[in-house]
This record gives C-alpha cells, structure tokens and sequence, in this order.
C-alpha cells in the first residue's frame, strides 16, 4: 500500500503557498513586458488577465474538492476526461515547470550576484530542496517569511510612488497603443503571474479538511495578489507613463528613482530576489508532488512515489527535481528559451476548466468554466509564434510518448 502525505496544511499556510507563487518576481519584471504591448491598456490587461485567472481558480478549487489529492490537474484530467488527457496535462507542467524553476534560480542568482548568478542559483536550488526534504510545514513557514518581506518591499514602493510630486493620474489612461491583440498579450504575460493559485491545488493531499480550505484558500490568495499588482501598477505607471515603463528592465527600480526615492532601489532588488525565491520554493512544491502524482500512475518511475516515513514528503521526487533544476541552472541558459513553459501553462488550466465543466454543476459554475476554457484558448492564441509552436510541439511529444507507451505496455498508467 503506497504512504500517503500528511495533511498539516491550514487555510492560512495554503493562501501564503499561493501568495508566494503568485507574488513572485514577476510584479517586479511583468509590468515592463505588458506596458510594451499595451501601452496605457495596462490596467485593462490587468483586468482581464484576473476575469481569466478567477475562471481557472474557482474551476481548480471545485475540483481539488472533490479530488484532494497531489498532482493537482493531473488527477482532474484523469478522473474527469480519461488516463490521456491526466497525463498530458502532468506532461506539460513537469516539464515546463521544471525549467520555469531553473529560470527561477537564475532569477535569482542575478540579483543577489551578478556575475556569479549560476553558482547562486545551485546554491538557492539545494537550500530549497533541503528545506522542502524537512516537510511542507517548514516550506510554508519560509514562504510567510518570504511573502512577508516581499509585500513590505512593495508597500514602501507604492507610498514613495503616490506620495511623490512626479506622481500624475493622468498617466493611467489613454488608448491601448497596441489594440486589441496588444491588449490580449498583455493579459496573457500578466495572466502567468496569477497562475500559482494552482500550487495549492497540487498540495491537495497535504491540507487539512480540503473540501472546505481549498475552496476558500484560491479565492483569497487570488483576490490579494490582485490588489497587490493593481496598487503597484497603478503607483510605477503614474510615476512612469507607459512609453518609460515599456522601456524599463527594472521597473519598480526605476520608479522609486523616479519619484525621488534613489535609496530604496537596492531594497527592491533585494525584495527582487527573495520574491525569486519564493516562486522557486513554489514551483520546486509543485512539480514534486505532480511527479509524484504521475509516478503512482506508473507514468514515471515508480521510486518517485515514494514518501519518507517521518517527513511525510516525497523525497524522492523532491531530490530529483531538485538535481535536474541544479544542472539545468548551472549548465543551460533558459531565461530564454521557456516560452513553451507560458503555452504549458495555459494547456494544462484548459484542461483544468474542461475537467470542471463535467462536474455535476449549475449554470454558474459551467459558465466560469466556459469563461476560463475560452480565455486560456484567446490568451494561447496571442503568445509569440515561437513560443505556441514549442510548446505545441513539447506536448506532442509527450502524446508520442504516451502513445508509444501504451503500445508497449496496454493498460499501463490507466
């Protein structure tokens, strides 16, 4: 008999795990990306990147419900649509994420120490992994640590912004420059910021009472990282204006040096890297427990289901993951190149709302799913058509796979 997780997770320690996903680095480097593409339509972006993102959490949370298990979309699209579409959505997070986590770590490493950003983001790989072998309740005390001290950095940032005489209000409307299809790509660079709500689906056997805290965790934690990125968006676009914003690699950076407040730019990039590290400590959570998922199934090899005795975490799965992050930060420039991460992401949501629209639900519930399904297909639509072709391409091969395998072995992981 495989060794289930222990649940010891609350609501609090499963909205803080969603928070540090989503209140990672990227509020301190998406604004810049999503201004270029929609200019003063920023917080239109915005708006429809979170009508988007509540589509996908409210299907996510009805489903981790009724299936509380690790894995998350995995088991949804398993138990709901069939073994193919389970596996292809576990597919496409394992392996985008597992370089999403190396990208993370060289996030890092190139805050704390340019330079030397490879050995840094090993070192932050193995310091995680550690952690996260000592069980999910020292992983989600670092994360309120972490989140903590992010929102602090964020705070001061927004006072300096609005408090200072280059504020202007008039610089939060106009036209989206870049229209319609601007405007769309913007949601969807915005929309990945909001999309570690699905960390605490994944860790649905490590709750305590899922039924009841899941569903009330994803809404908080989406509903806060929402008033966060507006607050902050608002304060660096009146201080900036769209044209600079674009412009700006740093931009919450440069807005305190704009506002006057040249100090604090050393604080952010500190806030910079520790909100690295805790999207990193979330995605390494993550893709351990869907591996875990997976290997049960006997899609992966079967040692990385098991769970240490005492810990009650995956361990094997955890050290895995967290080898194959370390060589890919320390060999692989991948900051680049993940653009089939961001087509990943929005397959494995699709599948998620498909998975919720056959729930024995009201129209309520069939019309959020609809509304998400859509919004993941619109916002797959208007990424770089690099980026759709690679990560069209990434789950193909895993459907190959998955055929190949089913030849060889009939039944296997059904």
């Amino acid at each position: 008999m495989e060794r289930e997780l222990r649940r010891t997770l609350g609501v609090t320690d499963a909205v803080v795990v969603g928070l540090g996903a989503m209140i990672g680095a990227g509020i301190f480097a998406a604004l810049g990306p999503a201004a270029a593409s929609a200019g003063s339509g920023l917080l239109g972006a915005l708006a429809l990147a979170a009508v988007v993102a509540y589509g996908n959490a409210h299907s996510s949370a009805r489903l981790a419900a009724r299936y509380p298990a690790s894995g998350g979309t995995y088991v949804y699209g398993r138990e709901r649509l069939g073994p193919f579409w389970g596996y292809l959505a576990g597919w496409g997070f394992v392996i985008g994420k597992t370089a999403s986590c190396a990208a993370m770590a060289l996030t890092v490493g190139a805050y704390v120490w340019p330079g030397q950003e490879r050995a840094v983001a090993v070192a932050a790989v193995v310091a995680l992994t550690a952690a996260n072998y000592g069980g999910v309740q020292k992983s989600a005390r670092i994360a309120r640590v972490i989140v903590a001290a992010v929102l602090t950095v964020l705070a001061a940032v927004v006072v300096a912004c609005l408090g200072s005489a280059a504020a202007d209000a008039g610089r939060l409307t106009g036209e989206a420059t870049g229209g319609v299809a601007g405007l769309l790509q913007a949601a969807g660079l915005l929309f990945f910021a909001f999309a570690g709500y699905a960390r605490i689906t994944t860790l649905g056997e490590e709750v305590r009472d899922p039924q009841r805290t899941i569903p009330r965790a994803v809404p908080v934690a989406l509903g806060i990282a929402l008033l966060v990125y507006a607050t902050v968006a608002v304060a660096v676009l009146s201080v900036l204006g769209a044209e600079d914003l674009a412009a700006s690699t740093a931009p919450l950076a440069d807005a305190v040096r704009a506002a006057g407040q040249p100090g604090l730019a050393p604080v952010v990039r500190a806030g910079a890297a520790l909100a690295a590290l805790g999207a990193l400590l979330s995605l390494v959570l993550g893709v351990s427990r869907t591996t875990l998922a997976m290997a049960r199934d006997g899609h992966l090899p079967r040692a990385l289901a098991a769970v240490h005795p005492r810990h009650q975490v995956p361990h094997h799965a955890e050290l895995v993951v967290g080898a194959v992050v370390a060589v890919l930060a320390a060999t692989v420039d991948l900051r680049g190149a993940i653009g089939f991460s961001s087509f990943g992401v929005l397959a494995y949501y699709a599948i998620a709302n498909a998975s919720a629209w056959t729930l024995d639900s009201g129209v309520k519930g069939r019309a959020v799913a609809a509304v998400g399904l859509t919004g993941c297909v619109v916002l797959a639509c208007t990424l770089p058509v690099e980026s759709a072709f690679t990560g069209a391409g990434v789950l193909a091969l895993g459907a190959l796979v998955y055929g190949v395998r089913a030849k060889l072995r009939p039944g296997a992981g059904a």
